[in-house]
């Protein structure tokens, strides 16, 4: 049974991160049709997360985001793309890499799932970055870098903070192609492991396409009121792109 309803703004993402396939489809169900779209991410990979988006997809009408962030050579990335490709689900993410971003979209052939490159995580910040060695730089600066190289490698999208989301929109490359952003936070709420964090509001006024909402919405003691007060601020004033 399809329980999406038309009025379910999209562009909200509810993050499925909780421990297993039968505590998000229950989750789903509290939710009803204030969300049509959902994130299963590797969390739930071993806890039935395949199935939940399967069921979700063909019996529940609702979008899937499988974020798997695959890395490895590229042989092997366009063999485990190809294989998710047959559950027609709508976003994979991969990392940035341009090799990876490749072998993915290589994978995908012509299936509709997009290939969406991570640049670098919402859970990091400067001092990560140098205790994994990366270049020194700022960390926007290396974000943009990142996803430039990756749209041109041939993603369909990339994932990026909002603080970032702007400086993303306003590349060439980035003409036409998604920007997805996770470490979004409703004003007042825990802010969790994130770092670089922005309201859903701001997120879409810098120029994301969709925010990517979990634990503010699976804890909330009504998850879908607390989706739909998201929805609400998406369609908000404060929502707006500068150049509309």
């Amino acid at each position: 049974m399809d329980h999406t309803a038309p009025t379910a703004d999209e562009r909200l993402i509810v993050a499925l991160d909780v421990p297993d396939a039968l505590s998000g489809l229950k989750l789903v169900e509290r939710i009803g049709d204030a969300a049509g779209f959902y994130k299963i991410g590797l969390g739930m990979l071993t806890g039935g997360g395949l199935a939940l988006a399967n069921e979700l997809k063909l019996e529940h009408g609702k979008r899937i985001f499988l974020d798997m962030k695959l890395f490895d050579i590229g042989a092997t990335v366009e063999a485990a793309v190809r294989g998710l490709a047959q559950f027609e689900l709508d976003f994979l993410t991969v990392h940035g890499d341009p090799h990876v971003v490749r072998a993915a979209k290589e994978g995908a052939g012509a299936s509709g799932m997009r290939i969406l490159a991570v640049t670098v995580l919402t859970s990091l910040d400067r001092d990560d970055l140098d205790a994994g060695l990366t270049r020194a730089g700022d960390v926007s600066e290396i974000v943009a870098e990142r996803a430039a190289r990756a749209l041109e490698a041939g993603a369909d999208g990339v994932i990026a903070s909002p603080q970032e989301a702007s400086r993303i929109r306003a590349l060439p490359e980035a003409e036409g192609r998604l920007i997805v952003t996770p470490g979004v936070r409703p004003v007042g709420a825990d802010l969790g492991d994130q770092k670089r964090i922005a309201t859903p509001a701001a997120a879409i006024a810098a120029g994301a396409d969709h925010v990517v909402v979990g634990r503010p919405i699976w804890r909330a003691d009504d998850p879908r009121g607390a989706a739909q007060a998201i929805g609400a601020e998406l369609r908000s004033p404060q929502a707006m792109r500068a150049n509309g």
